[in-house]
């Protein structure tokens, strides 16, 4: 009796765990859009400052990157940085635009930006999964759980029976 409770417990417990995954991927893709517009403005701003002197965007980073002053050369590595993180975010907006449900999840796991991770888990918000996607995580979370403590109970139960046998030797 105790084991099915303990069971329930963990299966219940992995099950509301995992349908919460659509649902950080989810505001975690909210966050990637406003993270998208934000380096597009200041990459646009910097483009404008760039052609305001005659240069283009890789030429005002360089110029930066090779200037003695060490703010400045700093400052080109990281506007270099910005346009790449830029870049990459945009990728991942694309894919997770072509992506259905499931693979979404996918998109998400290896793709993830760190910085925009732990942004989405500071501020993420449990939801009640209504989706496809979230009642299918709740359920293979529900059954790793029943099945895994089941498992783990019956390596016990075996090894209580054996220790338990006279020896025969």
């Amino acid at each position: 009796m105790i084991a099915r409770i303990l069971m329930l417990i963990v299966a219940v417990g992995l099950g509301t765990t995992a349908s919460q995954l659509p649902e950080f991927s989810q505001q975690y893709r909210q966050r990637l859009g406003g993270a998208i517009d934000e380096l597009a403005k200041i990459t646009n701003d910097f483009a404008k400052d760039a052609r305001a002197f005659g240069l283009s965007v890789e030429q005002a980073i360089d110029r930066l990157a090779q200037n003695t002053d060490d703010i400045a050369a700093a400052r080109g590595d990281r506007m270099r940085q910005t346009l790449s993180r830029l870049d990459s975010l945009k990728e991942q907006k694309e894919a997770f635009a072509e992506a259905g449900p499931f693979a979404r999840l996918a998109v998400f796991a290896q793709n993830i930006d760190t910085e925009l991770a732990e942004a989405t888990a500071k501020d993420f918000e449990p939801a009640v999964p209504v989706t496809i996607e979230g009642l299918v995580t709740a359920g293979s979370g529900f059954f790793a759980g029943w099945f895994g403590v089941r498992l783990i109970l019956s390596l016990f139960r075996r090894r209580r029976r054996r220790d338990a046998e006279p020896d025969t030797g």
